[in-house]
C-alpha cells in the first residue's frame, strides 16, 4: 500500500551549545547537513524509528524525549526542490545514552561523509536539508515542546485509573 505523505523522524540532539548533524556530499546539491533522520518503517512506532535512525546514521543510542518540531515539505509549494514526495518530518528532542559516542557508521547512507557536532551559532550558515536553522536556534534557547500522544500509552494510563 502506498500513501501520499511519507513520514520521517529525526533526533534533535543539543549538547554544550552544539547540535549533532550528519553531513552529506551530494553530486547535485554539494555538501549539506541533516539530523540523524529517516523514514518510519511498517510496524514501527515513531519512537522506535528515531532510535533506529540514530543508530544507523550516527552509531548512537538515544533517549527519545518530547516532540520538538513538525516540518512539512510539500513539493507543489516548493518547485519540487527536494523531489516529488510530500513529506512530514517529526524531530524529537533526544539525549545521548551514557557511553554513546557519535561517529560515521560502518555502512553509511549514500553520500554520507561525516557525523559532526556543530555550534548552534553556525547553524544558519550551513546548508541544511530543511531550512530550519533559525528555528533550531530559537528552540535551543526556549525549549518549547509538543506532546506526542501514543494511543497504546493512553490506554495504559486509563486502565491504571480504574
Amino acid at each position: 500500500m502506498t500513501y501520499h505523505i511519507r513520514v520521517r523522524v529525526g533526533a534533535l540532539i543539543i549538547k554544550n551549545d552544539e547540535i549533532l548533524l550528519t553531513e552529506f556530499n551530494d553530486p547535485y546539491r554539494g555538501v549539506f547537513y541533516d539530523f540523524p533522520a529517516g523514514g518510519a518503517e511498517p510496524h514501527e512506532s515513531l519512537i522506535e524509528a528515531v532510535k533506529r535512525e540514530a543508530r544507523e546514521e550516527a552509531s548512537i543510542d538515544v533517549e527519545v524525549g518530547p516532540l520538538a518540531f513538525v516540518y512539512e515539505y510539500a513539493p507543489h509549494f516548493n518547485e519540487n526542490k527536494y523531489g516529488q514526495t510530500h513529506t512530514l518530518v517529526m524531530l524529537f528532542d533526544c539525549t545521548l545514552k551514557s557511553g554513546s559516542t557519535p561517529k560515521l557508521p560502518e555502512k553509511p547512507d549514500l553520500n554520507q561523509t561525516a557525523v559532526k557536532w556543530v555550534p548552534i551559532t553556525e547553524l544558519e550558515d550551513l546548508e541544511l536539508y530543511a531550512k530550519i536553522g533559525k528555528q533550531i536556534k530559537e528552540y535551543a534557547s526556549k525549549k518549547r515542546n509538543i506532546d506526542l500522544l501514543e494511543e497504546h500509552k493512553l490506554l495504559e494510563k486509563a486502565s491504571s485509573l480504574i
